[in-house]
């Protein structure tokens, strides 16, 4: 069977994104071919690489990518799922091809407040959130 390519799309593809496609990466690779982009990429969330790093991930040299440039490659999807907060969804491009486009509204670690080791804890939470979607996705999607 060949893998269907899903691309996982933010705002700056420094978090959110970065989670979703490690752990399809890992858990969905006999299915899927992971990407993630953003529409400004910027630089990877130290926090997130550090929460990701607790699960046995390494993303810490993973580059950001920008979601236009892949769009002007051409490159087609199976599935864009954006992960960004709803207000910010309406921003995210459409990609010619896309069979399927959903949308997991997650909150933004840029924006979490407090000392370092709450937003460990902030951080720790979203992840794991993404990763149970992550992981239905599999559940629903691997055999279509």
């Amino acid at each position: 069977m060949e893998k269907r390519k899903v691309l996982f799309v933010c705002i700056h593809n420094t978090a959110r994104s970065q989670i979703a496609e490690a752990f399809l990466k890992k858990y969905g690779e006999d299915y899927f071919e992971a990407e993630s982009a953003g529409i400004e990429p910027g630089k990877l969330n130290p926090v997130v690489v550090d929460v990701m790093m607790e699960v046995g991930i390494d993303i810490s040299q993973n580059k950001t990518k920008s979601a236009f440039d892949l769009w002007k490659e051409g490159k087609l999807y199976s599935y864009v799922i954006t992960v960004c907060d709803e207000s910010s969804a309406e921003q995210c491009p459409l990609f010619p091809g896309t069979v399927k486009r959903l949308h997991w509204s997650f909150p933004d670690p840029a924006a979490f407040t407090g000392l370092h080791e709450e937003k460990l804890a902030k951080v720790r939470g979203l992840r794991d959130r993404i990763k149970q979607m992550v992981m239905e996705f599999i559940s629903e999607n691997k055999d279509r």
